[in-house]
């Protein structure tokens, strides 16, 4: 890419006491160049960055232009949060796979829900996954050269014949070779396979564990995990696609097939290396795996432990929790209904707290069109579609995984996946709305006067 289609990085934060602050930088400046080079993302930006002396090419918000140059101690922070990571631009996806989700919404949402991310540098700075269709050659030369591991993958089937079937796409077929290319690199990726029954569970899936499991060999195994994934549907997938829901019987089967893998795997590896997302235990109704079975839970960002983690941590936070609440309290928590079960211990310890009573309020996504939900996928529409006729006490648990934040400063501006805001929602349940975000702000949610602001309670 040339530097002349690279946008200048635009500032949105300085850091207070930081190298930027001194040197007076404000929002809205923009940084053009560094030593000469215009950073293409976040990773140029600190790469750059890293030198002892640097010479900065600015713009002010009037586009005046500044040159400043600066001595700093080596790998030390200017301070400067941008509008974005990626200053050249998104690298979008040109896979079609039927189960993506953002081809499940409907029309007219905000803009950003329809970006469809297949960007290895956003893989890199946050673990979102890529597929690796999408890399001309330069760009896997930068991976090798600025050592960008590990990175994540969404694998769904190794055979060629069935990824390009899921991908929709001829180049999907060449994933065995990129693995090789990983290993050569002495590079690392997580891998990631959404089981689609019909298509790629099985044999087929069997298959795809243990061609992955063979490149995690060596000093620098080139495939780190595998996570197991059911794949998620809304009403609003296209009609034509050949996918099926996962029923009770299909989680029983693939948690029984990879269970048998594990425990081929730990004793050849020393980790159970496949792991099994949370949501196939709760759709089969099984027990969660206990916390030592997660090893260090190298996919947690794909559900893997996450219910599991969160009990943990609330069962060494509630020993702090109070005998009683000075003032009554009642609240409503909202939860997905496929959590309500393993939820179950925190509610009731919660509700030993004399004076605090809380409800449990488990739903499912009738925006989405499903049975059992994921909490993260609820809306503002599912609020309001069942909780509009129930009595909900002094104020709502909402946890934050819900919303997006669009407004800093304001939470009651963010909004839902379905655009609506937290401020409307709560005006049309007449109920205060407070934020939850983690085991410390559910904690906490329950423990404040419940007469406090739903902006209160964020900060």
């Amino acid at each position: 890419m040339s530097q002349s289609s690279i946008r200048p990085a635009v500032v949105t934060r300085v850091l207070p006491n930081s190298i930027a602050a001194e040197l007076g930088f404000e929002p809205g400046d923009r940084l053009v160049r560094i030593n000469g080079q215009a950073p293409r993302d976040l990773i140029d930006y600190q790469f750059l960055c890293a030198d002892e002396v640097l010479a900065l090419e600015v713009e002010d918000a009037n586009g005046t232009p500044h040159q400043v140059e600066l001595e700093k101690d080596y790998d030390e922070d200017l301070g400067l949060e941008f509008e974005t990571a990626l200053f050249d631009g998104l690298i979008q996806c040109n896979n079609r796979c039927p189960f993506c989700f953002i081809d499940q919404q409907p029309p007219g949402q905000r803009e950003t829900l329809y970006l469809k991310d297949d960007d290895y540098r956003l893989s890199f700075l946050y673990g979102s996954y890529l597929t690796l269709t999408n890399l001309p050659p330069p760009e896997w030369e930068r991976i090798a050269q600025m050592r960008l591991s590990p990175l994540f993958v969404s694998v769904h089937a190794t055979e060629p014949a069935v990824r390009s079937r899921l991908l929709k796409n001829p180049r999907a077929g060449e994933l065995l070779q990129q693995l090789a290319w990983f290993q050569a690199q002495r590079l690392q990726i997580h891998a990631q396979v959404v089981v689609c029954p019909g298509i790629n569970d099985g044999p087929h899936l069997e298959r795809t564990l243990r061609d992955l499991a063979a490149f995690h060999i060596g000093e620098v195994p080139a495939v780190l995990s595998a996570a197991v994934v059911p794949v998620g549907l809304t009403r609003f997938r296209p009609t034509e696609d050949e996918l099926v829901p996962v029923t009770p019987a299909k989680a029983q089967e693939v948690i029984d097939q990879v269970k048998a893998l594990q425990a081929e795997f730990k004793p050849q590896f020393g980790t159970t290396f496949a792991w099994l997302a949370d949501e196939w235990f709760l759709i089969a109704g099984r027990s969660l795996p206990t916390a030592a079975e997660y090893e260090d839970y190298p996919q947690l960002g794909n559900g893997v432990g996450s219910i599991r983690q969160f009990l943990t941590a609330f069962e060494a936070a509630a020993v702090d929790l109070p005998a009683r609440l000075e003032l009554p309290q009642k609240l409503t928590w909202v939860v997905g209904n496929a959590v309500e079960q393993a939820f179950q211990p925190i509610l009731q310890r919660l509700n030993q707290v004399d004076n605090l009573t809380v409800d449990m309020a488990a739903m499912n996504s009738d925006y989405w069109g499903q049975a059992i939900t994921v909490t993260g996928l609820l809306t503002g529409h599912d609020l309001l579609h069942h909780l509009s006729d129930r009595p909900l006490g002094d104020g709502i648990l909402l946890p934050t995984i819900l919303l997006k934040p669009t407004a800093p400063g304001n939470p009651q501006k963010w909004l839902f996946l379905d655009d609506q805001s937290v401020e409307s929602i709560s005006d049309a349940l007449q109920v205060p709305i407070f934020p939850v975000d983690g085991v410390e702000g559910l904690i906490q949610a329950c423990l404040r006067p419940a007469q406090r602001t739903f902006v209160e309670y964020c900060h």
